[in-house]
Formats: C-alpha cells, sequence, structure tokens
C-alpha cells in the first residue's frame, strides 16, 4: 500500500522559509522520482519540482532559485526547502510518485505567506 505524508507548512511572512517534508511508504523510494506540486485557492494544482532518483532537480520558472528539493533515500523522505516566500506561494502543497501500479498523492499541507 503506497502512503505520502507531507508535513512542514504553516504560515509565515514575505521573505520567510519553511521546509516541507514528505516520508514515502510502500514503493522502493530509491528507485522512483519524486515531484512537488501545489493548489492555490481557486487556481489547478501546478507542478513545482521534481527529484530524479539520482538526484537530479528541476523546478517550475516560478520558484526557480527559492526553492531546493532533495531526497534522504535512507529515510525515504523528500524535501522542499522554500526560501523568499511570497504571498503567491501560498497553496496547499503536495508530493506525488508515479508507479507502474498508477500516481499517488499525499494529503497535502497547507502554507500560507501572508504580506
Amino acid at each position: 500500500q503506497v502512503q505520502l505524508v507531507e508535513s512542514g507548512g504553516g504560515s509565515v511572512q514575505a521573505g520567510g522559509s519553511l521546509r516541507l517534508s514528505c516520508v514515502a511508504s510502500g514503493i522502493s523510494f530509491s528507485f522512483n522520482a519524486m515531484e512537488w506540486h501545489r493548489q492555490a485557492p481557486g487556481k489547478q494544482r501546478e507542478w513545482v519540482a521534481s527529484v530524479s532518483s539520482g538526484g537530479i532537480t528541476n523546478y517550475a520558472d516560478a520558484v526557480k532559485g527559492r526553492f531546493t528539493a532533495s531526497r534522504d533515500n535512507p529515510k525515504n523522505t523528500v524535501y522542499l526547502q522554500m526560501n523568499s516566500l511570497k504571498p503567491e506561494d501560498t497553496a496547499v502543497y503536495y508530493c506525488n510518485v508515479g508507479i507502474r501500479a498508477g500516481v499517488y498523492w499525499g494529503q497535502g499541507t497547507q502554507v500560507t505567506v501572508s504580506s
């Protein structure tokens, strides 16, 4: 049974930082790319960042230079370090993995950035 559990969200002022975590179970974590997505109120869910099984990262233009994705394979955990947060980063953040059996999502963690 695949399970993804995000944590680390919260409320911060603009310019602040947060670190999100996503613990995965039920998958061969080290062999799978992991992704972060977000969904702001009234908007479609959007891709934020990816970390390949080898640790190669890619970012959406909106977060490039401010967010850093990483993974700790022994801990089955993927992270999203978010710096220089802006009000437009306010959203529910989800981690995601695609495997042969399907695409799985966590329950999400709320990030709220006030100006």
